[in-house]
């Protein structure tokens, strides 16, 4: 499969991600209490910041798509500010404080999916492929 091919996949997944991560978390913070209630013992600050990501995930997506170069950096920047945010949320766990597995598991998807859409965006772009001047 060619690295073109497979971006493209990559990225109508993280559209999709990022549509879905921004209802579930508006769902979670905005939603009725029954709503807010089903998250359990969420962690504000990942919550927050997944919430927030979700339209970035949905914008760089739709830029690896149409083969921007600008989403190559903006796929790196979530995959740096997710693992800062995972390395924050395990010092919160390791604090003793209130979380849910849920999370973590969460937060290990997240990390892996842009980190290796960002490994594949930067080698299709080092290889001159499919990539236009923004």
């Amino acid at each position: 499969m060619k690295t073109s091919r497979v971006l493209r996949i990559l990225a109508g997944i993280a559209i999709v991600f990022g549509a879905l991560t921004v209802f579930s978390g508006g769902r979670a913070l905005f939603g009725s209490e029954e709503a807010r209630a089903s998250v359990g013992n969420a962690v504000d600050f990942v919550l927050w910041f997944n919430f927030s990501a979700g339209f970035f995930y949905v914008l760089a997506g739709a830029g690896l798509w149409l083969g921007q170069r600008w989403a190559v950096w903006a796929a790196l920047a979530l995959a740096g500010s997710t693992a800062l945010v995972a390395l924050a949320l395990g010092f919160h766990v390791m604090g003793g404080s209130a979380y849910e597995m849920r999370t973590v598991g969460a937060m290990a998807l997240r990390l892996s999916f842009w980190m290796a859409l960002a490994l594949v965006a930067l080698r299709s772009l080092n290889e001159g492929k499919v990539f236009h001047p923004a």
